[in-house]
């Protein structure tokens, strides 16, 4: 069963029944007018979390003037809100795109949310038992994500990360608008003393993230994703930053969260001269309402790191990336997912340090833009939706990649394999080589020959006469560039050099433009794309001259070729 929230109702769609989806208003109840159609009735949902009972979600919601959190199980009907006793009375209003996490269980439980902004409890927010906020900065900071550290050995260290960006105080005019930052907190913080910062973080740091090449001086400071990958041991927990720049350009930094506990452990803090008191600020204690003063005023007014959290680009694009899902693969790599502007997702494999576009997945039939990407490891499904649907996509989709082994190799696609007859799903009995995507493996299976597609024009007699071309007339030629990695070339009958494509704003096409039809352009036309010393032969055209028309030129694209573009359902980029 997937959930999703749609202003004031809850969706609950089953991918594998055809029963239409469920919709049910929520907060109904909560209301404080008779009226159910009052906007104070109007709760937008804001916040969706399961928890660890699997009967059982966790929402959040406000109308304006209100907030509400409160439990519902989503098989009542009508869905009855359960008002936490622990979480409630929340003043603030919660964004829709705030970060949140709810940490324990019903009984015991403990809400953080950020605020951006410029205005309130701008920050890191704690509902629940022990109540904390942040003293705002008065500088505006956006929060993108919130992050626990993962269970480590001793529980009072645990740490929450935010990550998010602030608007630079450095006025330069070569100064980026915004910094990237990642801030901690402890989770066992109780707050200082009675008279200073009571009901404020104690343990709050921040330090600067940096994601670039400082030797080809190439930064990225626009801070717009982050998704987690855990770990065994919580040091290996690995956070993949999405980042932009002023340039057109994408990034992804990979930044382990030993290597984040390492700078708030060991750096000095921005600006302090002076010795550093203990313990060291920022550091997780037992009750921290008997923190020593000068830790608690340094914490106040010191509290950013001298030096930053550094990581250079595993990808690096001139395209704008707006989300990002991280699957891991077990011994063969992790799958990052990068959603497009148009719609369009990148399948990407990172392995060894290095990424490798594997495929472009188009999960809309039209140009869409897209609000959420869920991602379900152990189903092996993506979710993606947009203001008009939400899509479930195969992570494997191994069918996309063609007839052949080779094509199903070379795409390198961790989650496929060839298994005989077809690319699948990947067993221990399939063949794949995710490493190097070296087709040679393919070479002892037996197999029919690779098969191309030849376009013929029917004449009105019924004989294959090849498609006619007017004299003198101008015509396109077009094939499906299956592959981003490929080398595609045209090649005409008798002649042994290759003609490139023309190059075109569409970047899943090749083009061949004949300029004047006339008898030495007669012939066969074939599309070869080679990759990684693999040839294959996508299209063939047979065109015979027209000569008993003549006239006007033309520009005409064969009716086949463009069907067959507009039916590729998902494109592969491997």
């Amino acid at each position: 069963m997937v959930y999703a929230t749609g202003h004031i109702n809850l969706f609950q769609t089953n991918f594998h029944s055809s029963k239409t989806s469920r919709m049910s208003p929520v907060f109904r109840e909560g209301c404080r007018s008779n009226d159910s159609t009052s906007p104070d009735c109007h709760y937008n949902i804001t916040v969706l979390h399961k928890t660890k009972d699997p009967n059982q979600l966790f929402l959040c919601g406000t109308n304006g003037k209100l907030t509400l959190c409160c439990y519902m199980n989503p098989s009542d009907d009508p869905l009855i809100c359960t008002q936490s006793k622990a979480i409630e009375d929340i003043k603030q209003y919660i964004n829709e795109r705030e970060p949140s996490l709810l940490i324990g269980s019903s009984e015991v439980e403990e809400f953080y949310t950020t605020h951006s902004g410029t205005e309130g409890s701008v920050g890191i927010n704690r509902f629940g038992k022990n109540r904390l906020w942040t003293q705002n900065s008065g500088t505006e900071q956006r929060y993108v994500s919130l992050v626990a550290s993962g269970q480590r050995e001793d529980r009072l260290q645990d740490r929450l990360y935010a990550f998010y960006i602030e608007k630079n105080r450095d006025l330069h005019l070569d100064s980026d608008l915004w910094v990237p930052r990642v801030a901690q907190i402890c989770m066992a913080d109780r707050g200082g003393p009675k008279g200073y910062l009571q009901f404020r973080w104690t343990s709050k740091l921040s330090a600067r993230l940096f994601c670039g090449d400082y030797d080809s001086r190439l930064y990225f400071t626009q801070l717009v994703d982050v998704n987690t990958v855990l770990a065994e041991r919580w040091q290996d927990t690995r956070v993949y930053a999405l980042f932009r720049n002023g340039w057109g350009m994408s990034a992804v930094c990979v930044y382990t969260v030993e290597d984040i506990d390492h700078i708030f452990k060991t750096s000095n803090f921005k600006g302090h001269m002076e010795s550093v008191p203990s313990p060291r600020p920022g550091e997780c204690v037992k009750d921290s309402t008997k923190l020593p003063m000068e830790v608690l005023k340094m914490v106040d007014k010191t509290s950013e790191m001298e030096k930053w959290v550094t990581s250079r680009p595993l990808l690096v694009t001139h395209r704008y990336y707006h989300h990002i899902r991280v699957d891991r693969v077990q011994g063969k790599g992790n799958v990052l997912f990068l959603s497009l502007g148009n719609g369009g997702i990148h399948k990407v494999l990172e392995r060894d340090g290095h990424a490798f576009i594997i495929a472009e997945l188009q999960p809309f039939n039209y140009r869409a833009h897209i609000l959420s990407m869920m991602l379900h490891s152990s189903t092996g499904k993506l979710y993606v939706s947009s203001s008009r649907e939400l899509v479930q996509i195969d992570l494997g989709s191994c069918e996309q990649y063609g007839a052949q082994c080779e094509d199903c190799v070379l795409a390198r696609d961790p989650y496929c394999g060839w298994d005989g007859h077809h690319c699948t799903t990947a067993t221990n009995n399939t063949i794949q080589d995710v490493e190097n995507g070296n087709h040679q493996v393919c070479s002892n299976i037996s197999r029919g020959v690779t098969a191309s597609k030849v376009y013929f024009l029917r004449s009105s007699g019924g004989a294959a006469d090849g498609i006619r071309v007017s004299q003198s007339s101008k015509y396109f030629l077009n094939c499906p560039t299956l592959s981003s990695h490929a080398e595609y070339s045209w090649r005409h009958h008798g002649n042994t050099t290759a003609t490139p494509c023309i190059s075109t704003e569409s970047e899943n096409q090749c083009f061949l433009l004949i300029e004047s039809m006339g008898p030495e352009q007669q012939g066969t036309y074939s599309c070869v794309s080679e990759e990684r010393g693999y040839y294959r032969t996508l299209v063939q055209y047979q065109l015979q001259l027209d000569s008993g028309a003549t006239g006007l030129a033309s520009y005409r694209l064969p009716c086949p070729v463009l069907g067959l573009v507009l039916t590729l359902v998902l494109t592969w980029l491997c």
